[in-house]
């Protein structure tokens, strides 16, 4: 227990208050922790309210920790819960936030996952296969992965990525043609059929053939 005797604002750019109990320094909060609680000088502070008032000090750091780390893209739970972890944040304080942030629908493994399926197809298309390897080092439950990522059509998304590097290809040589482009196609996980299949597409398309060429195994 003690008297509040004087609240200062910290050094530093975080954003915090030391609080001095009985004319010497107790404890630090975040300054919105601090108003919520409406915290004055002369206050008494018990034993009790202060262990409640570093709970909620620890809660809010770890909240605006997690929806800094989340302003860059949308986060897996399991993503998430780790990094709050590495961060040295206890395991009450982020169980906490992170049931804060689903019931505020920012943290939802289904959306995620179709987040990440949506920007791979729109940027840097990739098999179904990779895509879904992709998401369960995210943490992501097979399940859910199952249900958003068999959307996917590996044939199409072969050809949209092939196109894209074959614009930069040269024309003159057909087999270094065939297999920088086979290269290209399995790095991001598609089969050996697809591949073929979709080479000689390409090759036809960008030869201005109408002829069906000898497939070729990669």
């Amino acid at each position: 227990m003690g008297k509040i005797t004087a609240l200062r604002a910290g050094k530093g750019r975080q954003k915090r208050v030391n609080i001095f109990l009985d004319g010497k320094f107790a404890f630090s909060l975040d300054t919105e922790v601090v108003a919520k609680e409406g915290l004055e000088v002369e206050q008494v502070l018990s034993a009790e309210r202060i262990e409640a008032l570093t709970r909620s000090d620890h809660f809010h750091r770890c909240y605006n920790a997690a929806v800094h780390y989340l302003s860059y893209r949308p986060r897996s739970e399991p993503e998430l819960r780790e990094r709050l972890h590495r961060r040295g944040f206890d395991g009450d304080s982020v169980e906490a936030v992170i049931n804060r942030l689903k019931g505020q629908g920012l943290v939802d493994d289904i959306a995620f996952a179709k987040f990440w399926r949506d920007d791979r197809e729109s940027f840097s298309p990739r098999s179904q296969w990779l895509t879904k390897l992709e998401l369960r080092r995210k943490g992501v439950a097979n399940d859910i992965i199952d249900q958003v990522v068999d959307t996917i059509d590996d044939e199409d998304s072969a050809y949209r990525a092939a196109l894209r590097k074959a614009r930069s290809l040269p024309r003159s040589d057909e087999q270094s043609f065939r297999r920088r482009l086979g290269e290209h196609l399995r790095r991001r996980g598609f089969s050996y059929g697809v591949i073929n299949h979709t080479v000689d597409r390409l090759w036809q398309d960008q030869a201005g053939k109408g002829l069906k060429l000898e497939g070729r195994e990669y």
